[in-house]
């Protein structure tokens, strides 16, 4: 395994040895650290089914976005150690309520234990789709470990120039490291196959276009047809100058409505048909979680329970 005594998860390759209780770069140590279980129904709609993926989030992340939507628990840490045994059986408890997937959101740092938990899980009678819902900084070799067990990839593709993701996410290597580990996920799992209306396999790759395209949009977008234009793509429009965003003049502002149309735009001229897009107006405010709530997404507010 890729962990053990010298961790090589992501590109980072930290090597510290989490069984002997150190922790890397991202904060995490031996034991996975649960932040939230949620039902969370904000998701694509392929993926909710209607009904809302189970969803998993972790404490710690190993890059350090400065807009993290997340930061209360990315950088924050204070997660409850949990288990393989006693997460797998959360994932019951979702398919029980009826979710028609369950996902595990940031898990890279944890994946050892995250793969651990799928087999107990699926020996125990899970038979919904698993989600991997990562920021593709990892390495194909811990991606590897995964094959067979993760139905679905749910990668956010950040940047296509590695000086914005070592400004803004503090990620060396980002660019190559993150289409390495698309290109395996596409390997693994292929096109996304929905059927009855919900996601059973395949990858859907995430962008969030950036204020004065940061992301480098074009680029991504240009990389993900190379790969194939059957690949599902969810262009995000919700970007909300959170956290540090503010300190850094570029991104302090939200994200324009033209802007965002010339995103998918350039997702049409490059063939991308399986373009998934979001309406630029809606207000951003509404999709920002509260991990201090039992239910981070949960607004009381009319205008933003609508969205």
């Amino acid at each position: 395994m890729t962990e053990g005594k010298a961790c090589r998860l992501c590109p980072r390759r930290c090597r510290v040895s989490r069984p002997e209780g150190e922790r890397g770069r991202c904060g995490a140590g031996p034991d996975m650290e649960v932040a939230s279980l949620i039902v969370h129904t904000g998701e694509e709609p392929f993926l909710t089914g209607g009904f809302g993926v189970g969803n998993v989030f972790f404490s710690h992340c190993n890059m350090e976005c400065v807009f993290c939507q997340n930061h209360q628990i990315s950088r924050g840490g204070g997660g409850r150690p949990t288990s393989p045994a006693e997460l797998a059986e959360e994932l019951l408890g979702f398919q029980r309520m009826g979710c028609p997937t369950v996902g595990f959101v940031s898990p890279t740092h944890y994946l050892p234990r995250v793969r651990e938990t799928i087999v107990i899980a699926r020996d125990s009678g899970l038979r919904v789709p698993v989600i991997w819902n990562s920021n593709a900084y990892e390495t194909v070799e811990a991606l590897g470990s995964l094959e067979g067990l993760v139905d679905i990839f749910l990668p956010d593709l950040k940047y296509a120039c590695d000086s914005e993701a070592v400004k803004y996410s503090a990620a060396p290597g980002y660019v190559r490291a993150s289409r390495a580990a698309i290109e395996e996920m596409f390997r693994q799992v292929g096109p996304l196959v929905i059927r009855d209306g919900t996601a059973r396999r395949g990858l859907c790759v995430r962008h969030l276009v950036l204020p004065n395209d940061i992301s480098g949009t074009g680029d991504c977008l240009a990389f993900l047809a190379g790969l194939s234009t059957d690949i599902h793509v969810s262009l995000m429009s919700q970007y909300n100058p959170l956290f540090e965003a503010p300190e850094h003049p570029l991104i302090s502002r939200r994200l324009l409505p033209g802007e965002y149309w010339r995103a998918v735009e350039a997702a049409e001229s490059l063939g991308l048909h399986n373009t998934l897009i979001q309406e630029p107006r809606g207000s951003p405010d509404c999709l920002v979680p509260d991990f201090a709530l039992p239910d981070p997404f949960h607004r009381e507010d009319d205008e933003c329970s609508a969205h």
